[in-house]
């Protein structure tokens, strides 16, 4: 009767328990934060650096002379300590974490908020402050309350144009952004293992969104599949007869293109309401949706045509940029007179490489869309890639078609 998150920290909803952490990771913001947590605190020696990582994908390559410096020390730390590092371009946390390194059954837990996308795997996955961060380094474990659960139960297949970034804004608009507070989110129902193990992230991503500690299906066909292009072997999950706290219900055949409107991600249209708005940025990437799926999407429909407005297209790792550059998915998004950007967060969290300024409009295929969130004054719309890059052809907001 157990749910997910019940069965991998091995306890009842609502109880409080200490647990060894699988794998850690912080990216160059919060590894700073963390280190100097760690020196504060006095220690060293890590016990286990083995389980640690560090990512830098925020503000890479560094903007100013102050983050160089920053993330020069922080390199060091990760040589003189054996924390393994993946440095600028390898790409943002949660990809380079999907790429074989998480598995079925772990417990990971990283200072970044959305953590939360490597529940696709069947992991527990949630993300913590860089003082908490600074805490498992130095011990190996920390604390959880186990999160009751809501479902999320799918039936049906998805039908048109829409896309597994359509699906996860229909249950943030569903849920609200404070109606699933530190809760664990399941997908399950037979139309879960219709969905790749792309559009799987994509859905676990944005969990948080809802306040939800992580979103999570359980391991599968699908999963086993994909982890062993990784050389990584893994065993399905076995759904128990679990005890929600509330069941969600979304037949994929009704979900259709849908667009957050400013400044809240549960504020959501149909995308033909706000069809016709006037677009000065689109944007394609973030932990969201930057993946190769993505990409091989938005090229497909953008191939031999011209974008009207400014586009930034950022792959989510290196591994993905390889691959695009390999199926010549690149060349086609190079040719539409795309900006291709450097693996990484790129603009998503308003450092740098394409903030927007004063007064203009970005459609975006990141998570957020809070107000100054990409340049103080701008105003952020979250799509699907395909309406994005409908979006990026007309220079407006547009319906997609089926490609």
């Amino acid at each position: 009767m157990s749910t997910l998150s019940e069965a991998i920290l091995g306890a009842p909803a609502g109880e409080y328990v200490d647990r060894e952490v699988d794998i850690a990771f912080a990216h160059d913001g919060t590894g700073v934060l963390a280190r100097e947590a760690l020196r504060e605190m006095g220690v060293e020696r890590l016990p286990h650096p083995d389980r640690l990582r560090l990512i830098f994908d925020h503000i890479v390559p560094a903007n100013t002379g102050t983050t160089a410096t920053l993330q020069a020390e922080l390199r060091e730390y990760a040589g003189v300590s054996g924390i393994a590092l993946s440095d600028a371009g390898g790409g943002i946390c949660h990809q380079v974490m999907s790429e074989g390194v998480v598995r079925p059954g772990m417990i990971v837990v990283g200072a970044d908020s959305h953590t939360c996308t490597l529940g696709a795997f069947g992991a527990f996955a949630t993300g913590v402050g860089a003082t908490d961060m600074a805490a498992i380094w130095a011990s190996g474990e920390t604390w959880f309350r186990v999160p009751e659960t809501i479902a999320v139960n799918l039936s049906g297949r998805f039908s048109g144009a829409a896309e597994p970034k359509d699906l996860a804004l229909a249950y943030v608009a569903e849920l609200g952004m404070e109606g699933a507070t530190y809760r664990a989110l399941e997908f399950v129902g037979d139309g879960a293992a219709g969905i790749s193990m792309d559009g799987r992230l994509t859905l676990a991503n944005m969990a948080v969104e809802t306040g939800a500690k992580t979103g999570m299906f359980y391991a599968d066909a699908v999963t086993v599949r994909y982890l062993a292009d990784y050389g990584v072997t893994a065993s399905p999950q076995a759904p128990e007869d679990s005890r929600y706290e509330r069941i969600v219900d979304i037949d994929l055949g009704d979900i259709v293109p849908l667009v957050a409107v400013p400044h809240r991600v549960d504020t959501v249209r149909e995308a033909e309401e706000v069809a016709g708005t006037h677009l000065d940025q689109v944007f394609v990437g973030t932990c969201t949706n930057g993946r190769y799926e993505d990409l091989a999407r938005f090229a497909r429909i953008v191939r031999g045509k011209k974008v009207a407005v400014r586009t930034l297209v950022f792959p989510a790792s290196r591994s993905v940029l390889v691959r695009a550059i390999a199926t010549g998915v690149l060349a086609d998004i190079v040719d539409a007179g795309c900006v291709v950007g450097s693996p990484g967060c790129g603009p998503c969290l308003g450092a740098h490489a394409g903030v927007i300024g004063e007064g203009e409009v970005c459609l975006s295929t990141a998570n957020r869309n809070f107000k100054n969130r990409m340049g103080v004054g701008g105003e952020i719309y979250l799509s699907s890639v395909a309406t994005a890059a409908a979006s990026a052809l007309a220079g407006e907001i547009t319906v997609p078609e089926v490609v």
